[in-house]
């Protein structure tokens, strides 16, 4: 998410995984990635919404992405939360902060 205003992105980050919340699956990974019960109560910790959701400007969240490369991944789902008319340019300024045409 494209937002240095931290309050707004957990609001926004919160939303976005609410439903998530409620899925044994994913709740089993992020317990495996090392979030704790209290973490993962409705509607989720601070720690994490800022584990799953990176935030800030471009170049901060690319390094975010960045970190997941360098760890190993060999692909990255990425999703911006943004509203239909900020999805678009978002996109874009995140495509150049990676290096990405």
């Amino acid at each position: 998410m494209l937002t240095n205003d931290a309050a707004q992105a957990r609001a926004i980050g919160r939303k976005s995984i609410e439903m998530n919340l409620i899925l044994s699956s994913y709740v089993n990974n992020l317990k495996r990635m090392g979030f704790t019960a209290e973490d993962l109560a409705r509607p989720g910790s601070d720690r994490l919404v800022e584990g799953v959701i990176a935030y800030g400007t471009a170049e901060t969240v690319a390094a975010r992405l960045r970190e997941h490369l360098d760890a190993g991944a060999d692909h990255i789902a990425v999703q911006v939360l943004a509203g239909p008319a900020e999805l678009s340019p978002a996109l874009a300024e995140l495509a150049a902060a990676l290096g990405l045409k």
